[in-house]
């Protein structure tokens, strides 16, 4: 909503990352009660990877900290991160990059342009749309 983004570049994504990541961003919003996160399936996206990286009041707090929600399969473009995905690989990814470093650098250097000029994403997809794209998947769980 605020054109704001908090990125690290990993050498993988594991669990572990996720955790640290996530540590991070409950650093970025020290006040805040709650945290809600749109995110995908991957099995490393809940919160047993904050038990697996931290110790039990660490991974307690965090646990606490965030409140997932889930997009369905095969519907990324309801997360918007996947946007912000596509925009990034748009504008650095579509070529061979020889060092992580450098990989590091012009991924964050992007980041920053795009933080500095408040750029938001917008998401076209209204609650009706979504509704009637999505229908399928509510007619067969209540079948």
């Amino acid at each position: 909503m605020t054109g704001r983004r908090i990125v690290n570049v990993f050498d993988q994504r594991r669990k572990k990352e996720f955790a640290l990541h996530f540590q991070r961003l409950a650093e970025e919003f020290p006040g805040a009660e709650k945290i809600r996160v749109v995110l995908d399936n991957l099995n490393t996206h809940n919160a047993s990877a904050f038990y697996e990286a931290f110790p039990a009041e660490e991974a307690f707090r965090l646990a606490q900290k965030f409140e997932f929600y889930y997009t369905p399969p095969k519907a990324s473009w309801l997360n918007m991160i996947e946007i912000e995905f596509s925009a990034i690989a748009r504008l650095c990814l579509d070529r061979r990059i020889p060092t992580k470093e450098e990989l590091e650098r012009e991924v964050l250097a992007i980041v920053k342009e795009r933080t500095e000029k408040a750029i938001k994403i917008e998401w076209q997809f209204s609650i009706e749309k979504s509704r009637k794209k999505l229908k399928r998947h509510y007619e067969a769980g209540h079948q």
